[in-house]
């Protein structure tokens, strides 16, 4: 977990860079219209940069060992996230599919959404946010196994640069037996593909 530290901007200083960019920007922060954003902005920033503040290890440390013998793949989809860029700071968009194989205890599957929430609520790029999702998760629950796949759409190729609209980027981690078993990462993959049937 990263935390701030004694030499870490004051919100006054985040507010005057704020102002700083609008001028930078070619207009005037004492405009009626601007006077507040830099402390929305700030507001903001504290919102979608809150991954910072928390540990994903501690989420995942309650775990449950009464699980009814059950023994095979927990799989939580469509996870939707917002994340951002650390190349440009512009937004991510997308959906991250989680499933592990618990080897004696699971955890709560809101637990796992949390754990997306909190590393994609920092700097990222996909690939690293991808790996460190699936890392954590090995490491603390310790299963046979985890696979991670994230789907994602950057903004700083859809709105700037290339402007190249409806593309997503996909990324995968997978860990132990998703690795090691094509059986096993071949049920999980034609499980994603299938249509929920939830009907909600």
């Amino acid at each position: 977990m990263n935390s701030k530290n004694n030499s870490a901007p004051t919100r006054q200083d985040a507010e005057e860079a704020i102002r700083t960019l609008i001028r930078w920007a070619g207009d005037n922060p004492e405009r009626e219209g601007l006077l507040d954003t830099p402390a929305r902005v700030v507001n903001s920033y504290d919102e979608f940069f809150s991954g910072y503040k928390e540990d994903p290890r501690e989420v995942l440390s309650r775990t449950f060992d009464e699980v009814g013998g059950y023994k095979e793949t927990v799989l939580l989809r469509d996870i939707r996230f917002e994340s951002h860029c650390e190349h440009h700071m512009v937004p991510i968009i997308g959906t991250a599919h989680i499933a592990y194989f618990p080897h004696s205890r699971v955890v709560g599957i809101s637990k796992l959404a949390r754990v997306v929430e909190i590393f994609a609520k920092r700097l990222q790029i996909q690939e690293r946010m991808t790996s460190e999702i699936a890392n954590v998760i090995q490491e603390v629950l310790e299963p046979k196994g985890v696979a991670v796949i994230i789907e994602g759409s950057h903004q700083c190729m859809t709105t700037r640069g290339v402007h190249n609209t409806g593309v997503s980027m996909i990324t995968s981690k997978m860990l132990g037996i998703f690795r090691d078993d094509p059986t096993t990462r071949n049920e999980l993959l034609m499980t994603l593909n299938r249509p929920s049937t939830l009907g909600l």
